[in-house]
């Protein structure tokens, strides 16, 4: 039965799938719109100038002309026509270019039936918003840099792709707070951002807010002038400055000292700042992205980060997820590496036993992404044959699991690093509870020994959702 629709629109589904189209045919036809299909770009852009439809849904991969050069092809002629890049094949690079090249949208297959009617509704929403009279800010378009892609397919990666994508067409004054765990790649979202910006070509420039004495690190965000302080023999350019137009990515940001933080967020406020010793205000140009593996909105609650600061840095946010909680994207991680370790050890490695990937696939990765970086790059180099078998890699997760084992001290506060490791504790204990019984919370509750109700609470205090762990 035909949906009654006030909204309907003329969409036109581009794949040369012909079970794609069928698929989007009914769809379409049961709420009320009215599908047009072409098979190819070129096709594409034929029924665009003919048929003139109110939205496109568009596959990447395909013969004659792919989806994101027929992309740029429509986005010079209709820039405000939405345009709903999918592909079966989803990657770092492609969400970015999809997002750059000015895609309304992103999805990967399969798709969701009712991901289409949502995403359907908002873009005929979004068009008819625009027509009324609202501007459309061009993206810009850069090649992109492979040395810094993120590897993964899952929905919370493409996420983070698409934020990447959307961040790196800002300009420079919007500032990025990166979160999230160590070992997920926080660095690389940042480089990432940077690559793919209109600066690409400008330096980034990083640096570890925790590696240095406050009196140092000031003198290597802000720089000196000769005779500024005993020692100080030659002037010496700083940070902000060595980085231009480009990127200032300063990792682990709430271990600023108070002093610190306010001579940050001056430099954020007014865009200038002085060299120690100077007198003369030097322009900074550079975007500045800021990284945290601790919960920041607490660190503002409790008082150990500003509050002004954390706004400042917090103009776009993105959440990168623990590897436990993708580990959908493990195979794929897992032949990255192998692909990049044999490379480095001159190995011919083939590939993995499936003991060996299912034990991979049940880990969970408390040093994230890294974690299994390392694993593998040691499993490459100690593997004989042409395979790695589940015993290559078994030793080291059960020393990781069972052995001696360092626990991560974040601060000199004993008071600081307890809580740390606590919410650490409850966050992956809650992971892997609601992992082992399927997000079902009343059984996870009933086999930890928790109320219903207290195991609720733990979730909403690390906002952890239940569906996520449904399949």
């Amino acid at each position: 039965m035909k949906r009654k629709n006030i909204n309907s629109a003329r969409v036109l589904v581009v794949d040369d799938d012909e079970k794609i189209l069928f698929a989007f045919r009914e769809v379409l036809k049961k709420d009320g719109h009215k599908c047009i299909v072409a098979r190819n770009g070129e096709e594409a852009l034929d029924r665009l100038s003919k048929k003139s439809p109110d939205l496109v849904f568009m596959d990447i991969t395909m013969p004659k002309l792919d989806g994101l050069e027929a992309l740029k092809q429509i986005k010079q002629h209709e820039s405000l026509l939405p345009v709903i890049i999918i592909t079966g094949y989803g990657t770092m690079q492609t969400a970015i270019k999809a997002v750059q090249n000015g895609a309304f949208e992103y999805l990967t297959k399969p798709l969701d039936v009712e991901k289409i009617r949502e995403v359907t509704t908002r873009a005929i929403l979004s068009a008819k918003t625009r027509a009324a009279g609202l501007k459309e800010v061009d993206a810009f378009k850069a090649d992109f840099v492979d040395r810094y892609e993120l590897v993964g397919r899952g929905s919370k990666m493409q996420e983070v792709y698409k934020l990447i994508g959307s961040i790196s067409t800002t300009p420079n004054h919007t500032s990025v707070l990166i979160t999230g765990e160590s070992g997920t790649g926080k660095e690389l979202v940042a480089r990432a951002i940077h690559a793919n910006s209109a600066n690409a070509k400008e330096p980034f420039v990083g640096i570890n807010c925790t590696t240095l004495p406050e009196s140092l690190l000031e003198s290597e965000l802000f720089g000196y002038e000769k005779g500024a302080f005993t020692g100080a023999a030659d002037r010496k350019l700083g940070k902000f400055e060595i980085a231009g137009k480009g990127t200032i990515f300063l990792d682990e940001i709430v271990n600023l000292s108070p002093n610190l933080q306010q001579k940050l967020l001056r430099v954020l406020q007014e865009r200038d700042f002085e060299r120690l010793g100077g007198n003369t205000a030097i322009h900074a140009e550079g975007r500045f992205i800021a990284a945290t593996n601790r919960d920041i909105d607490h660190e503002v609650k409790k008082g150990n980060f500003r509050e002004d600061l954390f706004y400042r840095l917090n103009v776009v946010t993105t959440h990168l997820p623990p590897l436990r909680e993708r580990k959908e994207d493990i195979p794929l991680l897992a032949n990255y590496f192998l692909s990049k370790y044999n490379d480095h050890l001159k190995k011919a490695v083939k590939g993995f036993s499936d003991d060996a990937m299912s034990l991979l696939q049940s880990y969970s990765y408390p040093g994230n992404v890294r974690e299994l970086e390392n694993l593998i790059e040691r499993a490459v180099m100690l593997t004989k044959g042409d395979v790695i078998i589940a015993e290559t890699i078994r030793d080291k997760l059960e020393t990781s699991v069972k052995g001696p084992h360092t626990l991560p001290i974040i601060s000199p506060v004993f008071s600081k690093s307890r809580e740390h490791i606590m919410n650490s504790f409850e966050k992956q204990f809650l992971v892997e509870q609601l992992s082992k019984h399927r997000g079902n919370v009343t059984a996870a509750a009933k086999a930890s020994k928790m109320t219903r109700q207290n195991f609720h609470a733990l979730m909403k205090k690390y906002n952890i959702r239940a569906e996520g762990f449904r399949r």
